[in-house]
């Protein structure tokens, strides 16, 4: 077995913390924005046993960490990092088998478009940041969205989503009027 190594970046949302590692942990993304939510993966349901846990999300090769106000980075990063070193170590089980996500991009020829450019362009960078953007619908020329993970109430996230990815949107499908965020 490999070696696993664990590094944290921070993110634009200063209450989450990316945990990277250097193994696939799942393909596409999956966010556990409550304890309650957690219940189908093993991993995200020990991450919640810590106390200051607000909120876990996964992509490919890294775990988003929430943490409750009035705890510090410093104070449990290290406590973080060999949870998850422990955790992948473990194989400790991120989400069951049978739920898998596919690029198969449904609706009319508008709607597979913007979800292409969601999928092509937006997602690399909001994962990058801890986060995922997932695709909701398209409606006279308004787009809709969720965002998850440490996008999801993170105080930049408006801009990136009113300068960033509507103004992207508009330039490759000139159909889209405006984006906006649907709230969890």
């Amino acid at each position: 077995m490999a070696t696993i190594n664990v590094y944290t970046e921070t993110t634009p949302n200063p209450s989450t913390m990316k945990f990277l590692v250097n193994k696939l942990l799942i393909n596409g993304s999956l966010d556990y924005p409550t304890r309650e939510r957690a219940q189908e993966s093993e991993f995200a349901r020990e991450l919640f046993k810590f106390n200051f846990v607000e909120g876990v999300f996964f992509a490919s090769n890294f775990v988003t960490v929430t943490k409750s106000e009035g705890v510090e980075w410093p104070d449990i990063e290290p406590l973080l990092k060999d949870f998850v070193k422990g955790a992948v170590e473990s194989e400790l089980v991120v989400k069951p088998i049978e739920h898998t996500e596919d690029v198969d991009f449904e609706g009319t020829e508008v709607e597979i478009k913007i979800q292409q450019v969601l999928h092509d362009y937006v997602r690399p960078a909001v994962e990058q940041d801890g986060g995922a953007i997932a695709y909701r619908s398209f409606e006279d020329g308004v787009v809709t969205v969720e965002l998850r993970g440490s996008c999801s109430g993170c105080p930049s996230s408006t801009i990136t989503l009113k300068a960033g990815i509507e103004g992207l949107l508009k330039r490759m499908v000139p159909e889209v009027e405006e984006v906006v965020a649907e709230a969890l």
